[in-house]
């Protein structure tokens, strides 16, 4: 183990950019940190290279697969031939031919590799794999393959969960009110969805924003969880709709999601809402733009979000975590998905290093709103959620994060037959109520932080 940090370490020396000099001090850590670690990092495409060919401007482009990246650093610190401490734990390599360079990126193959298998993730719990089990049943095919349009089409978790629903007689939460809206903005309308409690208000609000990757999915796919936000809130809950990529790349759909928060506390009342007591909820690619939201409102000095709740939120545009290598083969996401929703979303290379969307990039979140983030287990963006949970504590932000073991990525809207899906809202919901109770007559004027973007 330590001969092998070593190599990280001669590797960070030969690096000529600050850049990968801190990827490879973070590759170093991590290898010293624990063997499950450097397991799970490098789970994949690990090849059989020499020091010579390394490649500093091959390895630093953005478009590289992040294992494919990890590979060409094993590579270049020597380990990629054998990595002797996958033989504790982990599984025999495959035998095959080496992939290098320009062929590596580009998914090229050889005869003979010497790639390791990937690390199967772990064991849903019954209630899940039920899910699992009956999403694979609906004979949806790998959206990688597919274009966005195609990919629209496949059948979804929560397809699988009202076909559980159906099975086992079960019907959705009645709620007191339910209207569908157009959302105006500048970049024209987007649909909106206001689910109203039952009684009379002021009611706190929660704008939620859905996820699926800024590629896929609606209102309609993501009803389960605002549904569930507003019974267990006693709050109305608008849901937003924004611009989908490939059609509208990056930033449109944070554009779109800011807007939406402008006319959430212009509109609110006419629902009985309290504008005065606005917190932001998302799931996924959502969760990243309510982060991105109360950037752009701080940057503003317009009024912030009481609280922001971030479910299995996408924190960077970098895959190279622990999570993404345990869960790299993960349902219902997976790396590879990860991987094409950053092409389809991203115009050009270097909006991947934009704040907006690479949080974790950002020089400081300090100024945000109090945060709950909330984590599966089996979910490649696991560690998006930890390391953004660490950034926003370093910045003085409040923060709690409860990860759920058992899971998977999108469990959050499954309360009606995943039991963990009614904890994980139940514990949001308690720190949403906490939100709106103690900033009744709070300020609501944007806290600036001591360093701008």
């Amino acid at each position: 183990m330590r001969e092998t940090a070593e190599r990280f370490a001669t590797c960070v020396a030969k690096a000529k950019s600050a850049e990968m000099s801190a990827i490879c001090a973070r590759r170093e850590r991590e290898v010293s940190s624990s063997r499950r670690s450097f397991k799970g990092l490098c789970a994949w495409h690990i090849m059989s290279g020499s020091e010579e060919s390394f490649n500093h401007e091959l390895l630093m482009k953005p478009t590289i697969d992040s294992y494919i990246r990890l590979a060409l650093l094993a590579a270049a610190c020597g380990v990629g031939q054998t990595l002797p401490i996958f033989a504790a734990d982990g599984p025999e390599p495959a035998t095959g031919g080496p992939v290098s360079g320009e062929a590596a990126i580009k998914g090229g193959e050889a005869p003979d590799p010497k790639i390791l298998v990937p690390p199967q993730p772990k064991k849903a719990d019954p209630q899940m794999q039920a899910v699992l089990d009956q999403l694979a049943s609906m004979g949806g095919q790998p959206i990688t393959e597919l274009s966005a349009k195609e990919a629209r089409k496949q059948p979804s978790p929560a397809d699988a969960v009202k076909e559980l629903m159906k099975k086992q007689g079960l019907k959705p939460e009645k709620l007191g009110k339910i209207d569908n809206v157009d959302i105006k903005l500048s970049s024209g309308k987007v649909d909106g969805r206001i689910y109203k409690p039952e009684g009379n208000g002021p009611f706190p609000v929660i704008l939620y924003i859905h996820g699926g990757g800024w590629v896929l999915a609606d209102l309609d796919t993501y009803d389960a969880s605002p549904r569930a936000l507003c019974k267990a809130t006693n709050a109305l809950v608008i849901s937003t709709d924004y611009r989908h990529a490939p059609e509208h790349k990056f930033p449109a759909a944070h554009e779109d999601v800011f807007g939406a928060y402008q006319w959430t506390l212009e509109n609110a009342g006419r629902w009985g809402g309290d504008a005065s007591r606005v917190a932001v909820v998302g799931e996924s690619a959502g969760g990243n733009m309510a982060v991105s939201l109360s950037m752009m409102a701080q940057a503003k000095g317009m009024q912030m979000p009481v609280h922001q709740v971030l479910v299995y939120p996408v924190a960077s545009t970098s895959m190279a975590t622990e999570s993404y290598g345990q869960n790299a083969q993960a349902v219902p996401l997976n790396a590879a998905m990860m991987k094409w929703f950053f092409e389809q979303t991203l115009a050009k290379e270097e909006d991947g290093n934009n704040h907006e969307i690479n949080l974790l990039g950002a020089k400081t979140l300090a100024g945000l709103p109090p945060t709950t983030i909330i984590t599966a287990d089996i979910d490649p963006l696991r560690s998006d959620g930890e390391l953004l949970a660490q950034k926003l504590r370093t910045d003085g932000v409040p923060v709690e994060i409860k990860n759920y073991e058992g899971v998977t990525h999108e469990f959050f809207g499954m309360g009606a037959v995943v039991d963990t899906s009614r904890e994980a809202v139940n514990f949001a919901a308690g720190k949403l109520k906490m939100a709106f109770g103690s900033d009744r007559t709070a300020s609501t004027k944007a806290v600036q932080p001591d360093e701008s973007e």
